[in-house]
């Protein structure tokens, strides 16, 4: 039996950390949620009493991680409370006294230490005050029993539960979450991993160690403590049932009693649910064939196709955050949908196979069916229920009269047949059953597929992490709006147009600024985007001039592919990789810039945030336009739609951006030569086919 939410806790022995979130902290993480921050343990503890009260009440089965120690080395247990690691919980829980700014955790460590011989076995004094039993240092310590458990001699980097102070003190942490854990224990129905029998609890407490995940946890940039809760939760809410119990079938031996640490032995599977990122793209995936030059659009969009990946990673999200992301995975209703018959109208519902012809009357029975509120008994044949728009069909009822076809008096009701079995209903499952796929990966979410995940009873989605978009300006001759240009320059307005265009496609659009004709700079403001984003598209600097650093730069690398594009406005486009890293080198002309973003930078980006290419939607309209086109190159013409005919911008100059705002989409003329006249039928794309 699998689990359905996964809470991973990052826990604290320290005293309260204020209210501003902060490391060293406790941090609580849930498979779909941001991580919470709590500034004590007692904020902790209700906040997960309320998130297992959440989970009991919606019928969810769930784990809990926490990262301390679940028991102490072998003997421990037996020592205080005869052999039992959970009764040792309660015997901890009744002699800790915790307050948000102070606790008697090492007054109790020296008094464990006081029973036994030696200056042992913890250590670690951190108050001010000397503690009788309980040595600052490992000076002169002795421990009657083993320094680690024996799933901490097979984990590296773990510390031992016996050190109370300093870096790595998981026995304060151990000490004071062992208490909270006794409490939950007793307050709901709760297993403690592998402690005792898990398999049917409602709800498994786990023991974790986030140095398990270190190498999925350091591409993350945060308060460490804050991605690693993350990170794990939707790690192991992405793994099958069936791995999931694996690592939670133990079979070392002392696990019963010294408790053990999820996913140890399998730390690659769990990296690896952890990591899902497609591998990156290779450096030669924008070349071109041999012999080739001009390149016809439907030849470059095809090998934009067939060699760009996704390279968004796998993360999972609530319901109401989905809207506009992009599904990662098929997803299965867990509720049909209607989840069971009901009417559709309000009348009067009987059994639809003993009614004949002519005027028909049939008792009443008391009560009647109401949305939420289902008639309790069992409508016998021959008589009737009142019922209303969507409540749930009494037993015997499969057919419906509406209100107004009927007739009521004295505890009766008449109508005129006949009626057709199953009238005004609704079958269950009719619209989507149970187990079916309600949703299909690579659908960007739109409020109807959300409307539809809530009906079928899903309340987080995997989606796609959001394709970060940095765009970049270039050019000694672009200043940025708004300021004072000298003679020759022009103002930026390449870069609020394309950072507007990848908004509106659903990705992050990073503002990466503007570079003037420095080769170096350049060159460093690149390296700095491989940190920051996915893809870049920059502006200007895309041709073979002197000026032209963005294609200079990329040609030193080797990872250019100059792309001649038969194709007005907008040939010259320069595709190059920089560490791992796609860039669109888009002309400088705004024009041509927006063309070739809506062509070819669009579907490319679709495809790498996991939404697969799309073709956008075209309509064959009559022109009210003429031109004569010559062979050679495709055509996009500034166009919108006026009386049902398509009209285009008065000027084919790709310096006039004045079309741009002034079309609603682009007339589309095809390679060939073409002799348009008014009433001729071309294809026209409307702005909202590009997703715009």
């Amino acid at each position: 039996m699998g689990f359905d939410r996964f809470i991973m806790v990052d826990w604290s022995g320290g005293n309260d950390r204020g209210p501003r979130p902060k490391r060293d902290a406790i941090w609580i993480g849930e498979a779909g949620r941001a991580p919470v921050y709590c500034r004590n343990r007692a904020v902790a503890e209700a906040h997960l009493t309320a998130r297992i009260s959440d989970a009991l009440d919606a019928g969810e089965r769930l784990m809990v991680g926490f990262d301390f120690p679940f028991g102490y080395p072998l003997g421990v247990a037996q020592a205080l409370c005869d052999g039992d690691t959970l009764a040792l919980w309660d015997w901890l829980e009744s002699r800790i006294e915790d307050s948000s700014k102070a606790n008697n955790r090492f007054d109790l460590a020296g008094e464990i230490n006081r029973r036994f011989p030696g200056q042992g076995p913890f250590w670690g004094n951190g108050l001010k005050r000397d503690i009788d039993g309980l040595p600052r240092t490992k000076a002169g310590y002795e421990n009657p029993f083993a320094d680690k458990r024996l799933s901490e001699t097979r984990t590296k980097g773990t510390f031992s539960v016996w050190q109370l102070a300093g870096a790595g003190s998981v026995g304060s942490q151990a000490l004071m979450g062992l208490p909270v854990l006794a409490r939950l224990r007793r307050q709901f129905p709760v297993a403690a991993w592998p402690l005792e029998p898990w398999d049917d609890a409602a709800v498994v407490f786990t023991e974790i160690w986030p140095g398990l995940i270190e190498p999925a946890v350091a591409r993350h940039a945060g308060i460490r403590d804050a991605v690693q809760v993350r990170v794990l939760a939707e790690g192991l809410n992405r793994l099958s049932p069936a791995r999931l119990n694996a690592m939670l079938s133990v079979d070392a031996p002392d696990a019963q009693e010294e408790g053990w640490i999820l996913g140890l032995g399998h730390e690659k599977e769990l990296l690896a649910a952890m990591s899902l990122t497609p591998p990156p793209l290779k450096n030669d995936c924008f070349a071109l064939p041999p012999g080739v030059d001009w390149t016809p659009v439907d030849e470059a969009l095809a090998m934009l196709q067939s060699r760009l990946t996704c390279v968004c990673a796998t993360e999972t999200v609530a319901l109401g955050h989905a809207a506009g992301r992009v599904l990662a995975d098929d997803v299965t209703a867990r509720r049909s949908n209607p989840p069971e018959p009901n009417t559709a109208v309000d009348g009067y519902g009987f059994a639809g196979a003993l009614v004949g012809e002519g005027d028909i009357v049939l008792p009443l029975v008391d009560g009647r069916a109401a949305a939420g509120v289902p008639y309790a008994g069992t409508v016998p044949p021959g008589q009737a229920c009142r019922v209303l728009t969507g409540a749930a069909l009494p037993d015997g009822v499969d057919t419906v009269v509406l209100d107004e076809d009927c007739a009521t008096s004295g505890g009766e009701v008449a109508f005129r047949g006949p009626v057709k079995t199953g009238s005004n209903t609704r079958r269950a499952g009719e619209d989507v059953q149970e187990g079916q796929t309600a949703l299909s990966a690579g659908r960007r979410l739109t409020p109807a597929d959300l409307a539809l995940a809530a009906a079928v009873g899903l309340s987080d989605l995997p989606v796609r992490a959001r394709l970060r978009v940095g765009v970049l300006s270039t050019g000694d001759e672009v200043v940025p709006a708004g300021s004072t240009a000298a003679q020759g320059q022009i103002y930026d307005a390449n870069r609020p147009m394309l950072l507007s265009i990848a908004e509106r496609l659903g990705h992050v659009a990073v503002d990466l600024g503007h570079v003037g004709d420095d080769r170096d700079a350049l060159r460093a403001r690149l390296d700095v985007a491989t940190q920051q984003v996915d893809v870049v598209l920059t502006s200007g600097g895309a041709s073979a001039g002197d000026e032209d650093h963005v294609s200079g730069l990329l040609r030193e690398t080797g990872a250019l592919a100059e792309w001649r594009i038969a194709l007005k406005p907008g040939r010259p486009l320069a595709l190059g990789m920089w560490q791992g890293m796609p860039i669109f080198g888009l002309p400088g002309n705004p024009v041509a810039a927006f063309v070739c973003t809506l062509v070819f930078a669009r579907p490319a980006m679709g495809l790498m945030s996991g939404a697969g290419w799309q073709e956008p939607q075209g309509f064959n309209v009559p022109a009210a336009f003429s031109k004569r086109k010559k062979p050679g190159r495709r055509e996009y013409l500034r166009a919108r739609i006026r009386d049902g005919h398509a009209e285009v911008f008065k000027s084919e100059g790709s310096g006039r951006i004045s079309g741009l705002s002034w079309a609603e989409g682009l007339v589309e003329l095809p390679d060939g030569a073409q002799d348009i006249t008014p009433g001729t039928v071309v294809r026209y794309i409307p702005f909202g086919s590009f997703g715009l």
